[in-house]
């Protein structure tokens, strides 16, 4: 298969889910609501919270989204060819990378700024909440 007719249909899956996933991501599951201030723009300080553009937020999105195509890609092509490698970074890019970046932004927006760390040792308790606020208070 020629890599132009590849590239195409590739663009065409992340437009598609773009335009329909995204989409019922944000209202059915996340409860968007451009009403709800930002914790950007409710503790703007110049210095932690500050405003940003939306490209900023987007190039940031793409780029931790990209960061482990670059190493699975080749794994999984030099294990199983091409075909399930494209295969497999499509769908996990928009069905599991993509969701599980916006959602962790979504939860950090939600609960004022704070980590996954944050979240899960208030949400959690007992040990689990411990452990989360442990690992966070260990690392530099």
């Amino acid at each position: 298969m020629n890599s132009a007719v590849i590239m195409a249909l590739s663009a065409l899956v992340f437009a598609l889910g773009f335009r329909f996933y995204s989409k019922f991501l944000v209202t059915k599951v996340a409860g968007l609501d451009d009403r709800n201030p930002t914790p950007a723009v409710k503790f703007n300080d110049g210095r932690d919270y500050v405003p940003m553009n939306k490209w900023v937020t987007l190039f940031y999105h793409y780029a931790t989204i990209a960061g482990a195509g670059v190493l699975i890609g080749p794994t999984l092509a030099a294990q199983y060819g091409w075909l399930p490698c494209i295969i497999w970074i499509l769908v996990a890019t928009c069905l599991a990378g993509g969701v599980h970046d916006f959602m962790v932004m979504f939860l950090s927006v939600r609960s004022d700024g704070k980590s996954i760390g944050e979240i899960g040792g208030a949400s959690w308790g007992g040990w689990a909440g411990r452990l989360s606020r442990w690992r966070r208070s260990s690392c530099p």
